[in-house]
C-alpha cells in the first residue's frame, strides 16, 4: 500500500470515529435534557387544545408525560429539537401514522399510533404547540 492510500484510510477512521463521538455524546446530552427538563407550564387552552390534551393524555402520555415533558420511555415534546421549525406539524401526523426510527434520542423507535383520525392529531398538536410557545418555543 503506498503512502497515500494508507493517509487515506487513517483520515477515513479518524473521521469515522471522531463522528460516533460526536453522535454519541450529541445523544447523551439529549438524554440529560429529557431527565432535566423542568416542570412544565400549561397554559389556558383553546377548545381545540383541550381536546388535543385529552387526545394526548389518552394516547401519548405514557410515553412522553402527561404534560409531554418526557417520561423514561419517552423524549420531550416540550424541547426545541420539537420547535416548529425543525419537526413541522406533518411531522406528528407522519409519526402518528407511520412511526418514527429513533434519531435524536435514545429511547427506542416510536411505534404507530393507530386510531386517530388527522383532525384528532391536529388537535394533539394544538396542545403541544401551545404548550411550547408557553415554554418559549415557538
Amino acid at each position: 500500500m503506498n503512502r497515500g492510500a494508507i493517509l487515506a484510510v487513517a483520515v477515513a477512521v479518524l473521521a469515522v470515529g471522531f463522528g460516533a463521538w460526536w453522535f454519541v455524546r450529541s445523544l447523551e446530552s439529549g438524554l440529560s435534557a429529557a431527565r432535566d427538563q423542568p416542570a412544565i407550564l400549561v397554559p389556558r387552552l383553546s377548545a381545540g387544545a383541550q381536546a388535543g390534551r385529552d387526545l394526548f393524555e389518552a394516547n401519548c402520555a405514557t410515553c412522553h408525560g402527561a404534560d409531554a415533558g418526557g417520561t423514561p420511555s419517552g423524549p420531550p415534546l416540550v424541547h426545541k429539537i420539537y420547535e416548529p421549525s425543525h419537526h413541522g406539524d406533518p411531522a406528528f401526523l407522519a409519526a402518528v401514522r407511520n412511526g418514527v426510527r429513533a434519531h435524536h434520542w435514545r429511547f427506542g423507535d416510536m411505534p404507530p399510533v393507530p386510531g386517530l383520525s388527522e383532525e384528532q392529531v391536529a388537535d394533539i398538536v394544538r396542545f403541544v404547540r401551545a404548550l411550547q410557545r408557553a415554554n418559549g418555543i415557538e
